[in-house]
Order: C-alpha cells, then sequence, then structure tokens
C-alpha cells in the first residue's frame, strides 16, 4: 500500500512534503511584509498619488480607459474578478502541481522563478509602499471587486492575507508571466500553447480594469520577473532550461 502511495510522487513523499514547505515559508514571510507594509498607510497614499501623476503626465492613465470599456458587461466585469483572484494563488499552485507530477525536471526551475521573483517583490512592497487606484475613487476608479457579493477585499480570509497596500511592482503580472512561458514551453498541442502565452496580457488587462493595478505596476513586475530570471540563470542555469517532453505525455 505504502508503495502504491510513493510511486505516485516522482521523488518521493519526503521531496513533496519538503516542497510544501518551502512554498509554506514563502508565504510566512509574505505575510511579515503585509504586516510591515500595513504600518506606512499615508506612505502607501502618497506612492499611489504619485504615480498617478507619472502616468497622467505622459497622458497615459489608461486604466480609467480599459475600466470604460468593461463597467456595461457584467459578464466580463465577473470573469476579471475571479481572473484577479484566481490568477495569483490558483492557477500558479494548479501550475506548480501539474510540473511536479508531470515535468519535475522543470518543476524546481519554475519553482525558484516563482519564489525569486515574489521575494524581489516583497522588498518592493516594504520599501515603497503603494495604494492602488481602486483606492482613489475621487479619480474615476470604479472598485469592481467591492461590487461583487462572492468575493472581495472585505471578505474575512482575503482581508487577513492579503496586502492592501501591493500594488508596486504587480506580483500578479509578474507570476503570470512566468506561468505563461514556462507552461507554455511545456504543453504540446499548439492551441495550448497560444491559452498559454495569452494568459499574462489577459491577466494584466484584468488587474488594471479592475482598478487593482496600474500600468506602471504591470511593467515593474515584469521587469521583477526579468531580473529574477538573470539571477537564477546566473547559479542554476540547467533548472531553467525546459525539459523534454517525456514519451507519452500529451497535453
Amino acid at each position: 500500500m505504502w508503495r502504491r502511495i510513493a510511486s505516485v510522487f516522482p521523488r518521493g513523499p519526503a521531496d513533496f512534503g519538503l516542497q510544501v514547505l518551502i512554498w509554506g515559508g514563502f508565504l510566512l514571510a509574505y505575510q511579515v511584509a503585509r504586516g510591515i507594509a500595513d504600518r506606512s498607510t499615508e506612505e502607501a497614499f502618497d506612492n499611489g498619488r504619485a504615480l498617478i501623476s507619472a502616468e497622467k503626465a505622459v497622458h497615459g492613465l489608461i486604466e480609467l480607459d480599459l475600466q470604460q470599456l468593461v463597467l456595461d458587461h457584467d459578464w466580463v466585469v465577473h470573469a476579471l474578478n475571479w481572473t484577479y483572484w484566481l490568477s495569483q494563488f490558483a492557477v500558479v499552485l494548479v501550475a506548480l502541481l501539474w510540473s511536479y507530477f508531470f515535468f519535475n525536471d522543470a518543476f524546481y526551475g519554475l519553482r525558484n522563478w516563482l519564489i525569486a521573483a515574489n521575494l524581489i517583490g516583497l522588498i518592493g512592497y516594504v520599501a515603497v509602499p503603494t495604494a492602488p487606484p481602486r483606492m482613489f475613487p475621487e479619480e474615476g476608479f470604479v472598485d469592481t471587486l467591492a461590487q461583487s457579493a462572492a468575493l472581495n477585499h472585505g471578505t474575512g480570509v482575503v482581508q487577513l492575507a492579503a496586502n492592501p497596500y501591493a500594488a508596486m511592482p504587480s506580483l500578479h503580472g509578474a507570476d503570470a508571466l512566468i506561468v505563461g512561458i514556462v507552461m507554455a514551453s511545456l504543453v504540446r498541442p499548439v492551441w495550448l500553447k497560444a491559452v498559454w502565452l495569452f494568459w499574462p496580457p489577459w491577466v494584466w488587462f484584468a488587474v488594471m480594469a479592475t482598478a487593482n493595478h496600474f500600468w506602471l505596476d504591470i511593467v515593474a513586475g515584469i521587469a521583477v520577473a526579468a531580473v529574477a530570471y538573470v539571477l537564477l540563470a546566473r547559479v542554476r542555469p540547467w533548472e531553467l532550461a525546459p525539459p523534454p517532453v517525456f514519451a507519452g505525455r500529451r497535453w
């Protein structure tokens, strides 16, 4: 019985347990960073206003235009709201589990890339806490998540776990890019590759249209993902190269 259970795990149950502990450690670090950022409310709003001013200076406050495109279409707003909630944790978790069990050699590179990018992002949250667009209704931003009866930032678990001043950089943007690139490199059907390559821009659109990130946050998130990749490429380059497709695996 135990051997059958153990055979499910590519490197044994102990390795799988270690991966759970590693990811749990990162989530703990996130909560510590959240607690520090929460004490800088005034600074977070000042930084948010600075981003608004910077985007206005280049006539690039496009988030308001994106909102106008979707606000009259409830089904689109719901899709964007759920994209925001699911992209950061559920989709990332699915990608990690899928790669661990079906392309185990690729899992460690994906894990390290995500953790490196997120740790850099956490440093940004502590150093530059930034209020998101939804906290500036006077500028015309609409908090689409607040209008959702199903799930919003005031929901108990979300309120406990989320960092309200984590706009800069956008880890939604960084994680979507990392997951999209890695998954597109692993799946075989062309249409599925296209889906995963479309995933990052869809998430970027979603977080702007729901007033949760400025486009400058997304640019910073892309930069964070790129810096994390460069750093890892110097110390563990073999983990970032996608492995050959396993025979018999068709996804």
